[in-house]
């Protein structure tokens, strides 16, 4: 089985890494990382560029997890792609990296999490940073 980790580098991002790496470990899952970005350029701050893309997995191998990385920058929402890798996998859990947002930024700026949650087919687990 698959486990789908939506990652942005942010502490956040690394928090969700940290953990869909701990859930793989525990029945010798697959792990599928997704740089999920509204653009398929670099200028896209929450895109990954290609040493980056490396570092992350180096940091899988090194960790003993058998993953692969997929930047997806396209016109489709950042939800939407996690959603569909998750499908293409069929994955068994959806992990995302949470970060603290007010009520009005959640309604201006929408919520990828939110639509995630809500439109996954299989569980999603949402985690914090670490102080």
């Amino acid at each position: 089985m698959t486990i789908v980790v939506g990652y942005v580098n942010n502490p956040a991002g690394h928090a969700a890494l940290d953990k869909g790496i701990a859930e793989a470990k525990k029945d010798g899952q697959n792990l599928v990382v997704v740089n999920a970005s509204r653009s398929s350029e670099r200028s896209d701050s929450y895109r990954l560029g290609e040493g980056e893309i490396k570092s992350v997995q180096d940091y899988l191998s090194r960790s003993g997890v058998h993953g692969r990385v997929l930047t997806r920058g396209s016109e489709y929402d950042p939800a939407e792609q996690i959603l569909d890798a998750a499908a293409e996998v069929d994955a068994e859990l959806i992990v995302l990296g949470t970060r603290k947002r007010t009520p009005v930024g959640k309604f201006l700026l929408g919520s990828t999490i939110q639509r995630v949650i809500l439109e996954a087919v299989s569980p999603v687990l949402c985690v914090k940073a670490g102080r």
